[in-house]
């Protein structure tokens, strides 16, 4: 019933489309400025980095997110007189358990497994942890990064979401056209020009990921916290002349970047079993019809509701 919780709004297909559709023609913008510059992204943000520090660049880009954010919730609130409840979960209130369980799971193996790969490829990693900018990347990541992840979550697997999924009255709709623009809306992300478009099957696998994860699991909760951990953890741990984030970590990866198995490895073989894990502590059933299933019109959604409030 996830998809149905927009019904608890202000109806209008309009909308949905409002924030999207500025947020996208931001990034086709983005991108067209990005491939047309005479200066590798690269390059530009080494530039930056050079003449404001690596914490000021990330602040300039996390806020903007971060603020966008607040825009999608307002929008919700104010626009759709919708709860930002039902636009998080199709529970009577916010899971935080579920948001810490894979905060913390994901986390964790974020950890474990770029601690492995320092351990078994020493060559490619240098120290580069310094107490005092570690400290305020910490302050910054924790403050900013939950906010920027949380955006695109609410954004894309919310806001779009329920607006796809009533609008075509199905659930694979709004899975893939979400998971494709979430992949996309890296594409001008540093890794893609340093690595190629084979990286955007990581990017979209982990759109598909995450959409999953909130219609198996009818709400936002999960990928929240996965998100904000992935982002997080990431950043505090390693960084890389040709990320996206490049911050005062406590690792330097020095290695030649090249695009290879480690790319699909998240996508076919750790998200599947991560999907399983969710799916054994949470108990999901009916697969089928909650990723390929129509969704209910509004006053089969609403009959419902009555008939439950009438039982209870």
């Amino acid at each position: 019933m996830y998809i149905e919780q927009g019904y608890k709004g202000n109806i209008g297909i309009w909308k949905y489309f409002i924030i999207p559709l500025a947020f996208m023609g931001f990034m086709v913008i983005n991108y067209i400025l990005t491939i047309n510059s005479p200066v590798s992204i690269e390059d530009t943000m080494q530039q930056l980095i050079d003449q404001l520090g690596s914490n000021i660049v990330l602040i300039i880009l996390l806020v903007p997110l971060a603020v966008g954010l607040f825009v999608v919730l307002g929008w919700t609130w104010l626009v759709h007189q919708q709860s930002i409840t039902s636009l998080t979960t199709s529970r009577k209130k916010i899971d935080w358990k579920r948001i810490f369980f894979a905060f913390t799971l994901w986390g964790g193996l974020t950890i474990l497994l770029t601690a492995l790969d320092i351990y078994f490829s020493p060559d490619d990693y240098v120290l580069n942890f310094d107490l005092k900018k570690f400290l305020i990347l910490a302050f910054i990541g924790i403050l900013l990064i939950p906010l920027q992840t949380s955006f695109e979550e609410y954004l894309f697997r919310g806001h779009m979401m329920q607006g796809l999924g009533i609008l075509a009255k199905n659930r694979w709709v709004p899975l893939v056209v979400t998971s494709i623009l979430f992949g996309i809306m890296h594409i001008a992300n540093p890794e893609v020009e340093k690595l190629g478009y084979g990286i955007m099957i990581f990017y979209i696998g982990t759109g598909f990921f995450l959409g999953i994860l909130t219609l198996m699991d009818e709400g936002l909760e999960l990928a929240l916290g996965f998100h904000a951990a992935n982002n997080l953890i990431t950043a505090l741990l390693v960084t890389a002349e040709w990320t996206a984030f490049q911050t005062n970590s406590i690792y330097k990866d020095i290695s030649e970047p090249v695009l290879g198995w480690d790319v699909l490895i998240p996508v076919f073989i750790i998200f599947p079993i991560l999907l399983f894990v969710f799916s054994k502590k949470y108990n999901w059933r009916n697969w089928k019809e909650k990723l390929f299933g129509r969704v209910m019109t509004k006053e089969e959604f609403v009959a419902l509701n009555e008939n439950e409030s009438n039982v209870a």
